[in-house]
């Protein structure tokens, strides 16, 4: 779910905020919030996004480990940008669907109503809440005169203040909406003088909080210290929890500090106030028996006490950008509760071995029925088993225009005789898909016919909708949902390729390993947008591989060879192909996203047993976060078999 702060001390303040501190793509993804580190931000504590809780549409829900896709949930993330720079299809208004069934609100009151209880006894602390905002006093400047805010004005101005300088600041949109909520915030006072955003000049704010950041770069190591300890006493309550007598791990129990709002691609509620969420805002869900944590603000409480033994979230508010969008407070990643979810949900994706012939055969079959609503559903199948696309869904018309399978339009596609199909479209977050396939005949015949005398903003799959493809799967084989299906393609895929290891080095194994990775990655539509660093830091990999031949060729020179110099080329040609290699994987990898699907998508059986197996270490493939969160995957035998 980060890096020291003292790391950035050479990259300009605005680059950082919107880099945000970024420990590893698998931290990153986790959600976990282990080593957090903050800093002080437009007066107010900024974290990183690994302490975000989980985001879940709607209402909670009846298991912990249906959380589908939740290793994008994290919406407010700009890591990871999708590649969508190029000229995608132009937004066009959907074809109203039927909406998919909301999960039904939880009741606290009768628990014996069928549904699995997850536990007896919960007992916790509840969030931390961010500290309250400090006012700085420094002006705003509009039309060349200094302008009194209030407190609350002045947070919201040093939101935009500290991004003055970012590529987010230049973005209309970002601009619009955050012009829009600070306007809102105004006291009818400042509103008569501060009325537009062109005269208003922020660097008096920016300066001050890069003043705030050099002097924190100064600090002594002592100092540091006596910080990170007092820190450490404030989160240590809420760093655990008592689950039916066992003490577990809680992974995000920090409640997100206001901010603006970011989001993934050209989102556009991107600039937008995220309001500070208080007590009453929140939902706290315990044990009948166990004591309601106490409300650490004075004068406030609870916005409701629930004893919901369905679920295992122990808190959780409504998302102030994507109202319909639900965080939960849940247990950590590595806990034995997650872990258990895991292995089941591992476990019934490689159940889907037994089905998947059969459930082949049926929708090639049913993709020639005559009646087309039968041919979608079997087509629609046929997508999420080989694309595996996700199912898509109707969405509020504020938001991106992302698509799935039962909703692409006319537009997103091209036939490409003989039977290749080109996709594109902006996928879950607004990642791009952008690929060509080439299908099976018969579903090409069923596009073709799908598509015929409609028009580009028309549904293709305007027979079903996501929830009637859901109900099919369920049909097809029990528990079978679009992430047992994308899982299970994601882990089949990764066990069939490393079967394919050549000999070699520890190296080039693991190059091997990544490149099935990347494989899965590319199937899953993992991508991520070409780091601004990457450019450099490939020319430095280049100077270092120029440096290395330069004295390899000079020790080739000596005539005779001693025995001294032979080694010493040897260890150097050794060191330059690991080198070559690692910086070909480097350039290859540039644009995708290898720990979403190591986190989510793949069975972690498969990556232990390969590296028994290969004798390939697995700190090599894995970081320490990984093989805690797995931790009940490592004893599995080499042979072991997805």
């Amino acid at each position: 779910m980060p890096q020291d702060s003292d790391s950035e001390d050479d990259v300009p303040l605005g680059a950082r905020v919107a880099a945000r501190a970024k420990q590893t793509e698998t931290d990153a993804v986790m959600k976990n919030d282990d080593s957090e580190d903050e800093d002080f931000v437009g007066g107010s504590r900024k974290r990183s996004r690994e302490s975000k809780p989980v985001t879940v549409k709607e209402e909670p829900k009846a298991e912990s480990e249906s959380d589908e896709d939740d290793e994008e949930s994290d919406s407010d993330s700009e890591d990871e940008e999708p590649l969508n720079k190029r000229k995608a299809i132009a937004k066009k208004p959907p074809v109203k669907m039927a909406p998919a069934a909301k999960s039904p609100k939880p009741n606290p009151v009768n628990e014996n109503n069928n549904k699995k209880l997850f536990w007896e006894t919960l007992s916790h602390s509840g969030v931390l809440f961010p500290p309250p905002y400090e006012p700085h006093g420094v002006k705003l400047i509009y039309d060349g005169r200094p302008v009194d805010l209030t407190p609350a004005e002045e947070e919201v101005a040093g939101f935009f203040a500290v991004m003055k300088d970012t590529d987010y600041a230049g973005k209309a949109v970002f601009v619009k909406n955050f012009w829009t909520d600070f306007q809102r915030i105004l006291t009818p006072k400042s509103k008569a003088i501060v009325k537009d955003f062109k005269k208003c000049d922020w660097t008096p704010m920016y300066n001050y909080f890069f003043e705030q950041r050099e002097k924190k770069k100064q600090m002594t190591k002592e100092e540091k210290l006596q910080i990170k300890a007092q820190k450490e006493v404030e989160e240590e309550p809420f760093t655990h929890a008592m689950i039916d007598g066992k003490k577990e791990k809680v992974g995000n129990f920090r409640v997100e500090p206001p901010g603006l709002f970011r989001g993934r691609g050209e989102h556009p509620k991107m600039g937008k106030l995220k309001e500070r969420i208080k007590p009453k805002d929140v939902i706290i869900n315990i044990g009948r028996d166990s004591p309601v944590p106490a409300c650490p603000i004075p004068g406030e409480k609870w916005g409701e006490v629930r004893h919901d033994r369905t679920v295992t979230w122990l808190a959780g508010w409504k998302d102030t950008i994507n109202t319909k969008d639900w965080k939960y407070v849940q247990f950590a990643a590595t806990s034995s509760i997650k872990g258990e979810s895991d292995q089941k949900k591992y476990e019934k994706a490689r159940k889907l071995k037994d089905f998947i012939e059969r459930i082949r055969k049926d929708y090639r079959a049913k993709m020639k029925d005559a009646d087309n609503k039968i041919a979608q559903m079997a087509t629609a199948t046929y997508l999420i088993d080989k694309l595996a696309l996700r199912a898509g869904g109707e969405k509020d018309e504020d938001l991106a225009d992302t698509v799935g399978c039962c909703t692409l339009r006319v537009g997103h596609v091209t036939l490409i005789p003989p039977h290749t199909i080109h996709f594109d479209f902006l996928g879950k977050d607004s990642i791009r898909y952008d690929q060509s396939h080439e299908v099976d005949p018969v579903a090409y015949k069923s596009f073709g016919r799908f598509m015929e005398g409609k028009k580009d903003e028309m549904d293709i799959f305007d027979k079903i909708n996501p929830t009637e493809v859901n109900s099919h799967l369920q049909e097809l084989m029990p528990g079978l949902t679009i992430k047992v299906f994308r899982t299970y393609n994601a882990s089949i895929t990764l066990s069939r390729l490393l079967k394919e290891t050549p000999e070699g080095t520890v190296a080039q194994k693991k190059s091997h390993y990544d490149s099935a990775n990347k494989e899965v990655a590319i199937l899953c539509n993992h991508q991520k947008g070409e780091s601004k660093a990457h450019a450099g830091q490939m020319q430095k990999l280049t100077e270092k591989k120029d440096q290395m031949e330069a004295e390899l060729k000079e020790l080739q020179k000596e005539k005779p060879m001693s025995a001294k110099t032979e080694n010493k080329i040897r260890g150097l040609k050794e060191r330059l192909s690991k080198h070559m290699l690692s910086m070909s994987m480097k350039e290859e990898l540039k644009t995708v996203s290898l720990g979403t699907s190591k986190i989510n998508y793949l069975d972690p059986r498969i990556t232990v047993a390969w590296c028994k197996r290969n004798e390939v270490p697995l700190a090599t493939v894995y970081p320490k976060t990984l093989v805690e969160k797995f931790n009940w995957a490592m004893e599995v035998e080499p042979e072991f078999d997805f």
